[in-house]
């Protein structure tokens, strides 16, 4: 391959342009109203206030890590907002947009990086399952459910399609790799959804792929196609368009959300060590909010008086989630044990009675161990 064919400057899938103008793209269009579009407004607003508050929560020592997806946004309301109730996401670690269009609350995402819990949702009844910090795996977990689905004839119109999220660094992975495989031969109804955001915690995109990821797809036998991953009306359309594409049987879509990560790669991670903060300016004049606040303003959908009102809510959002996560109990001691197996384990029953053991070795230990 030449230089000039692996360096092809590729398609932007783009609805909504930086400085807020809308535009069509003939394969996705995109039937929304005012209304809707101030709610995805309100949703990208609302989960940047999640994210900043859980940041200055664990400088201040209330969570022991947090993963930021600022700069994301757009990427992860807008195909969080195309899925059906019926669907299964199966995320990475930074997904909390998505969480938040699946009925997620801040305090079950902030519960797992304070200690206070392995996951308190429900993956069924939010259609989210729960986060995965090995990196790529949810590929295949995601594949496979969607394989059941397939099996169990929950496909047509009304059926039931999976989608995948990870990074840039993941594709790098046998088990995404492997999974885009099983997926493409099976014709399974799952989309894969990848954040590139030029960064595999310091490690940049040229590091990792020669081409375009989304072109990757081509090799196992399905479509791909690149979104700007900072224009939530795109994410939208295009994730939509690739859901339905699934559930009706046309197997599987890899979608290349082109975003940028903002901030660090976690609150363990300083990308001022390897980012020039020239890119970093070039990213932030392309800011997911700022684009749907200035299509609002120049096409007077919205007021001041709304903006006011968003930001009102997400300071009462910003005191919500401060006071949950300083209120939230320490889980006891043995609680680590009860979610090992479904089902009753004569191993982890000695294992827990031998830490019990250990636990109550210690002066003034209670029934449950003590702290």
């Amino acid at each position: 391959m030449s230089d000039t064919a692996a360096h092809e400057e590729p398609e932007l899938i783009q609805l909504l342009t930086p400085e807020g103008e809308l535009t069509e793209h003939p394969d996705y269009p995109l039937d929304i109203s005012a209304e809707e579009i101030r709610a995805l407004y309100r949703d990208l607003v609302l989960v940047r206030r999640v994210d900043s508050e859980a940041i200055t929560l664990q400088r201040q020592g209330e969570l022991g890590l947090w993963v930021s997806l600022l700069g994301q946004e757009a990427a992860q309301i807008g195909s969080g907002r195309a899925l059906h109730d019926r669907d299964m996401a199966f995320p990475s670690y930074r997904e909390h947009g998505v969480a938040w269009c699946r009925g997620i609350q801040p305090k079950e995402l902030l519960s797992m990086f304070r200690g206070a819990s392995n996951g308190g949702w429900d993956p069924h009844e939010h259609g989210f399952h729960l986060y995965t910090i090995v990196i790529g795996s949810q590929a295949l977990h995601a594949t496979g459910y969607a394989m059941g689905v397939q099996r169990d004839g929950a496909v047509g119109e009304d059926g039931t399609a999976v989608i995948s999220y990870f990074g840039d660094g993941a594709t790098s992975q046998g088990d995404t790799n492997e999974a885009f495989n099983f997926a493409s031969v099976n014709n399974a109804p799952v989309v894969f959804f990848c954040q590139n955001n030029q960064w595999a915690i310091s490690e940049p995109l040229e590091r990792q792929s020669r081409v375009p990821i989304y072109k990757r797809a081509a090799g196992f036998g399905f479509p791909g196609m690149r979104v700007d991953g900072n224009d939530v009306l795109a994410c939208l359309a295009v994730t939509r368009a690739a859901l339905d594409n699934a559930r009706t049987g046309n197997g599987p879509t890899l979608i290349e959300a082109f975003t940028y990560r903002m901030g660090a790669h976690t609150t363990n991670d300083d990308p001022t060590r390897y980012r020039d903060k020239g890119e970093l300016d070039e990213w932030k004049a392309k800011d997911p909010i700022l684009r749907v606040r200035r299509y609002l303003e120049a096409n007077g959908l919205a007021d001041e008086a709304f903006f006011a009102s968003i930001e009102e809510e997400a300071d009462k959002v910003g005191e919500t989630v401060r006071t949950q996560c300083r209120n939230m109990p320490d889980p006891e001691p043995l609680d680590i044990f009860h979610e090992v197996y479904a089902e009753p384990n004569v191993h982890i029953d000695q294992q827990r009675a031998e830490f019990a053991d250990y636990l109550s070795s210690f002066e003034g230990a209670g029934a449950e161990g003590g702290r």
